[in-house]
């Protein structure tokens, strides 16, 4: 069983910086599973923001390229995203998902992940 939690949300100004973390719990290693972010914003579906396929090819969304950077540190089996000039678009519930796929693929569609976190907000303010 995988078990996820984030952390680091919060409210910041428009322009602002925030880092959030995921701490995964996973039976194998952390190497052998894909892990991304997602959002969710109310009355919105959950859309992917970034992740990384378990061969480290990364993919970002067009709307966070170069603002948001996924990073991870595998020995501590935690995930980051790291982002940077925000915007009031980026309100929503953020999500870590993970899935121990048979074959690596880069993907951002919530649907290809099995395993989620139960989020953490982060809130823009103008």
């Amino acid at each position: 069983q995988v078990q996820l939690v984030e952390s680091g949300g919060g409210s910041v100004q428009v322009g602002g910086s925030l880092r959030l973390s995921c701490v995964a719990s996973t039976p194998y290693r952390y190497t052998e599973y894909s892990v991304g972010w997602f959002r969710q914003a109310p009355g919105l579906e959950r859309e992917g923001v970034a992740s990384f396929a378990c061969d480290g090819t990364i993919s970002y969304a067009d709307s966070v390229k170069g603002r948001f950077t996924i990073s991870k540190d595998n020995a501590k089996k935690t995930l980051y995203l790291q982002m940077n000039s925000l915007e009031s678009g980026d309100t929503a519930m953020y999500y870590c998902a993970a899935i121990r796929p048979l074959v690596c693929r880069a993907t951002i569609t919530a649907a290809d992940f099995r395993w989620w976190g139960q989020g953490t907000q982060v809130t823009l303010s103008s």
